[in-house]
């Protein structure tokens, strides 16, 4: 009935997650409203630990890609499960530390790290740093002989696979402007540079095909591309690499039409390349990284709102707002993302409707989907809209000076307010 597992109807006929009455959320936390499940949160990391375990020996780390939903709450979450963190920025490290999380399971992203950012990475003293271009290797050698340190990095390759997505959220080919370039020569010569310098050491290759994938195929193929480089800086250089990070991008379920493959299947194919293609090669096995950050958030959250009005124009479409939109969920106007949504508390009713939800910001593309199956919804009603824990609070703003919303963890039907609303003194806090 609903995208996502954690989701149900209770005896008033209410939606529920994580057992906790989402129309109730909605009168003790006010909407919009972000409602992260806690244990669908756990279950989805020790889904992909256990598959770390079971189909590559353990041989491998798990690292929750942050920029999906990052908050303290979140960080502590993670490291008490055991597994690491991928940053992009130096707020996602800082939030990092401030959680106490374990920096030696950090590694740290970013195709245009400022040198505040490595300065502070190097601080603090993160597990490695995927470096993007010569530039940054550069700065980075600079930054760390003038600190006495010593940082492990990996660089980040595009490995020239095109994995059928969006044309924003491409990463692996060539025309993209994260990491090294297999085609040109650039990443071999990057890499024989990097293994004559004294205050980095080369620990690991790293790449990143794109988001959202379905089909497992561009993971083997980025696999077998990546191992081969291995190979080929082993026979040349005679220099081992010891890890490879096959970043992240597992597709998820946002309508219930959507069929992503279990993450199980995926690591025992992708298990299955890396050991075949290394006894091929006569390469040691390396250590595993992935960085799966939307499969992990995504399916655990949702955002409530509430029904402002209904505007129905005869032979044209209705149109259902609410009082949040673009500023909280910017996804539609940006990709055109699609949702599930339900009528919280007429959720046992029939999804009748055919709605457009449109958000409260002054632009007409201002709008969480078209055409959307929906109880009949009118003012007052609660609209939770489904699958929403990645990419939505991580990328919303405060357009129109709207306050960004309250974000509370559920679990076992209990809720906790991890991050504030925003009050009005919060949107002029930096206005002199």
């Amino acid at each position: 009935m609903f995208v996502s597992d954690d989701l149900s109807v209770n005896a008033e006929g209410n939606l529920t997650i994580g057992g906790a009455d989402t129309v109730e959320l909605a009168k003790e936390f006010g909407t919009p409203l972000y409602v992260m499940d806690e244990q669908v949160i756990r279950n989805s990391l020790r889904r992909f630990h256990d598959s770390m375990s079971k189909y590559y020996n353990g041989n491998g780390e798990v690292h929750y890609a942050s920029k999906a939903f990052s908050c303290m709450e979140m960080c502590r979450i993670v490291a008490s499960e055991g597994d690491g963190l991928d940053v992009v920025s130096i707020g996602e490290l800082y939030t990092a530390v401030k959680a106490g999380f374990p920096m030696d399971k950090v590694g740290f992203h970013g195709n245009n790290k400022t040198d505040e950012e490595l300065e502070f990475a190097v601080k603090v003293g993160v597990g490695h740093i995927i470096v993007d271009n010569i530039d940054e290797l550069h700065r980075l050698e600079k930054i760390s002989a003038e600190k006495s340190a010593q940082p492990n990095i990996m660089f980040r390759i595009k490995p020239g696979i095109d994995a059928h997505t969006h044309d924003f959220v491409k990463t692996g080919q060539i025309d993209s402007k994260f990491g090294f370039a297999l085609e040109t020569g650039e990443a071999f010569e990057a890499v024989k540079e990097a293994v004559n310098c004294k205050n980095v050491k080369l620990i690991g290759l790293h790449c990143h095909i794109g988001s959202q994938i379905f089909d497992i195929a561009p993971f083997e193929e980025a696999a077998k591309v990546m191992l081969g480089f291995i190979a080929k800086i082993k026979n040349e250089l005679g220099y081992v690499i010891e890890g490879l990070n096959l970043g992240g991008g597992f597709g998820i379920k946002y309508l219930n039409e959507h069929d992503p493959k279990p993450f199980e299947v995926y690591l025992e194919k992708v298990s299955k390349v890396v050991k075949e293609e290394c006894v091929a090669l006569d390469i040691k096995l390396p250590k595993m990284f992935i960085e799966p950050g939307r499969s992990i958030a995504g399916p655990a959250g949702i955002t409530l709102y509430t029904v402002g009005a209904r505007k129905e124009i005869p032979g044209i479409r209705t149109y259902i707002s609410v009082d949040g939109g673009m500023a909280d969920n910017p996804r539609y106007i940006l990709y055109g993302s699609e949702y599930d949504a339900v009528v919280a508390n007429k959720a046992g009713e029939e999804r009748k409707d055919r709605v457009t939800i449109a958000g409260k910001c002054c632009e007409s593309g201002d709008l969480i989907g078209e055409n959307m199956p929906l109880q009949y919804a009118e003012s007052g009603d609660i609209i939770a809209v489904c699958a929403t824990g990645a990419y939505n609070y991580s990328m919303s703003s405060n357009y129109n000076r709207l306050q960004k919303p309250a974000v509370v963890f559920v679990n076992n039907g209990k809720a906790k307010l991890a991050v504030k609303r925003e009050t009005l003194d919060d949107i002029i806090r930096n206005d002199i």
